[in-house]
């Protein structure tokens, strides 16, 4: 089986407190959203602390062009890829030596929150030595789903080919997305909840030996699932000033009702039952978001600990944050014979899942 055999996580310059974001929310929609101190209670019931920047909080008082946050995103989606890439290679808490760029056969580069042609693994190759033959799957528009999605790509590239070493790299720069002009609500959930983040993983195919510190997990298979007609649910309404964030109020009702028997159809299918699985691993969407995980897979709140906790320091980093939740679970020892399911859902309205197993 292809297995995860080290990851990284990038932390973004500019840390916000949630209270401070409050407070800025609430001078740049006074007098424009009707109940604003109502609505504003989001940040504060939200569960979330800190969160991640690339640009300081007093830039989104000016308005921004699509062309200047796009820009934007091109030049720092490079910068932090690069970093995130070259500690995922190098990092000692897992790799016994580090492992080369021009060693890895594939690149797949996930993102949601900007555009970029040639895609942004593209400009990463003129900052590190990757080989020119390394193969390049550029995932767009799968939103918080896509780290997930990138790990299940990873495993079919790596399943095909046991021999190859895959990078699943997930950038996304949610606060150049932020309209100070857009008085939905859906836009103020969207204040409260989003934030920026990178990393970085490396999958390598059952013919691969590389020594490790720990023991890293297998992927046992993975599964995706689409919901017809469901557009609407989430994602992004794409005007002249950028992109303008879609919810509906209506997303935990959907998980609790539709996550639960996909889950257990793909369980069933490896022959397993929840109850086999020791180890959630969560995108923390939001707090209702993990409520909904915990209804419909009958959960406790220690199993989405560690997704909580992520959350509340992190906020929801759409593609990458379950790969920051993943690096906790992979820094944790004592896993030997356990089973892990990571979960992620998305635009679509789609959902990710893939099995994990920890093998000596």
């Amino acid at each position: 089986m292809p297995k995860i055999t080290s990851i990284s996580t990038y932390k973004p310059p500019f840390t916000l407190q949630q209270q401070y974001a409050e407070e800025l929310t609430k001078a740049l929609f006074q007098h424009k959203i009707p109940r604003l101190e109502r609505l504003l209670k989001v940040f504060k019931n939200g569960d979330i602390e800190t969160r991640h920047f690339c640009v300081p909080a007093q830039w989104h008082r000016t308005d921004h062009s699509l062309e200047e946050r796009n820009n934007l995103y091109i030049e720092l989606a490079t910068q932090y890829s690069v970093n995130v890439i070259q500690a995922c290679l190098q990092n000692e808490s897992f790799l016994a030596s580090p492992v080369a760029p021009s060693e890895i056969d594939a690149i797949i580069f996930v993102s949601t929150t900007g555009m970029s042609t040639p895609s942004i693994d593209a400009r990463v190759m003129n900052h590190l030595p990757f080989s020119d033959r390394v193969r390049r799957m550029p995932l767009w528009g799968l939103g918080c789903a896509g780290g997930a999605a990138g790990i299940s790509r990873a495993f079919d590239f790596c399943k095909a080919h046991p021999t190859k070493k895959a990078l699943v790299v997930c950038v996304e720069l949610c606060s150049l997305t932020f309209q100070p002009n857009d008085y939905t609500k859906s836009n103020l959930v969207g204040a409260s909840l989003f934030a920026d983040g990178a990393a970085c993983v490396l999958v390598c195919g059952d013919e691969v030996h590389l020594p490790t510190k720990k023991h890293i997990p297998s992927i046992v298979n993975s599964a995706s699932k689409w919901m017809p007609n469901s557009e609407q649910v989430m994602g992004w309404d794409i005007k002249d000033n950028g992109l303008h964030v879609v919810f509906q109020k209506s997303i935990p009702v959907l998980i609790t009702t539709w996550l639960g028997p996909f889950i257990e159809q793909f369980l069933e299918e490896e022959l397993l039952s929840k109850g086999d699985v020791q180890h959630f691993i969560a995108h923390p969407g939001g707090k209702k978001v993990l409520q909904a995980y915990e209804d419909t897979l009958h959960l406790t709140e220690q199993q989405t600990s560690i997704s909580r906790e992520i959350l509340k320091y992190y906020g929801n980093m759409s593609s990458p944050t379950v790969l920051y939740v993943l690096e906790q679970f992979m820094l944790e020892d004592d896993k030997i014979g356990d089973f892990g399911l990571l979960v992620a859902l998305g635009p679509g309205f789609s959902g990710e899942a893939v099995l994990l197993k920890w093998e000596a």
